[in-house]
């Protein structure tokens, strides 16, 4: 009798044997659960029409989310600037930056050094158009910027932009520069692209409209946002398709903001004066974005410092020594005797907390010095 319940023990213990085998060979070669993907970072390079406000990157961001595509990070020196909606804003869109002094004065590896990118958009050259800049000159600096990427990482993959049409009233030459530079983009990218770091020719161009997708005849409203950012999904998918992020460090010691210079390779940069508070949390500041005898180009960037979002913005700064404003883009600016006042357009009033937009103009006579102080007010 004492034997029995041992029998029937070490029988129940002989069964379990295989199971728990199978459990321990089962824990033994099942594989950890695989680690986040890292994102590819994507990197919007370019002027005002990228990043004041570029409103068409948030477009293309919200539908990469929207579809799937949620391993991207946007990146870039600069913050985001009101759209109106939530999205990852980083960039270098450098309001009235030429692509030829990005590259003459050396000012793309500082931005790469800080942000690594994996894909570059570049929608760049409006103002070397506007300047009258040779297009074989253009594409030289699109080179140098190229050569740039890839010294960062050799793999860049690189969206390059057919830059949209152009007919601003005091440029009625511009559009058919236009026409000119986007001519000879196909034959330069097929000449400078590798199997290990690819360029795509973007097509921003056809059946973009000055009239009715501009707001000024250069800078995109709504609906060239959305034309622009319809240009750029596809190609961008298959971008991220073909992507293998790199490291996500930076070299220790890197740049972690944009130089603020003046992209006249001719001039020194001029004083920038400091933010001016005024009520309602808003504040400015200004800089010579480039110069030449008789004239001068300025930018003014807006800042909501507030804790508090704003759903416009007026600025103010004197121009007392003859200076007079011949042209403005981004905002509505008039110019009496010697103040000058800029409000915010439509699309670029309502700012969240910490967000900005800039705008800017042309001006007859002789660079103010020193700068002038600039006034911000909320409304």
């Amino acid at each position: 009798m004492s034997r029995n319940p041992l029998r029937a023990a070490l029988t129940a213990l002989a069964a379990l044997l295989p199971v728990l085998a199978l459990g321990l060979a089962l824990t033994a070669t099942t594989p950890p659960a695989a680690a986040a993907a890292t994102p590819v970072r994507v990197m919007p390079l370019g002027d005002s029409i990228t990043g004041s406000p570029g409103c068409w990157r948030a477009l293309l961001w919200n539908r990469l989310q929207s579809t799937g595509h949620t391993d991207v990070d946007f990146v870039g020196t600069l913050g985001p600037q009101g759209c109106g909606v939530p999205y990852d804003g980083d960039n270098e869109g450098h309001g009235g930056y030429l692509a030829t002094n990005v590259a003459n004065q050396n000012l793309l590896p500082g931005w790469l050094a800080a942000t690594r990118p994996d894909v570059v958009l570049m929608h760049f050259g409006t103002n070397d158009v506007w300047s009258n800049i040779a297009p074989a000159t253009i594409l030289a600096a699109y080179s140098k910027l190229v050569d740039q990427m890839r010294a960062a990482n050799p793999a860049t993959t690189v969206l390059v932009a057919k830059i949209i049409p152009m007919n601003p009233a005091s440029c009625p030459e511009c559009g058919q520069r236009t026409v000119a530079l986007n001519a000879l983009i196909d034959g330069w990218a097929a000449g400078k692209t590798t199997t290990a770091s690819p360029i795509v020719v973007v097509d921003q161009w056809t059946g973009f409209s000055t009239a009715t997708d501009t707001y000024d005849g250069v800078h995109p409203n709504a609906a060239g946002d959305q034309k622009m950012s319809d240009r750029w999904y596809p190609a961008l998918v298959a971008a991220l398709g073909r992507t293998t992020p790199g490291p996500t460090t930076s070299p220790t010691g890197g740049p972690t903001s944009s130089p603020t210079v003046s992209p006249s390779p001719t001039t020194s940069p001029s004083p920038t004066t400091g933010p001016t508070s005024a009520p309602g949390g808003c504040t400015a500041t200004w800089r010579i974005a480039g110069q030449w005898p008789g004239g001068f180009q300025g930018e003014v960037t807006v800042r909501n410092d507030g804790t508090a979002p704003i759903a416009g913005w007026t600025v103010r700064f004197p121009l007392p020594a003859g200076q007079r404003i011949s042209q403005a883009w981004s905002a509505d600016v008039t110019q009496s005797g010697t103040t000058v006042t800029g409000r915010n357009a439509s699309w670029n009033g309502a700012l969240a907390p910490a967000a900005q937009t800039t705008f800017g103009f042309l001006a007859d006579g002789a660079v103010p010095s020193p700068a002038p102080a600039v006034t911000c007010a909320a409304n």
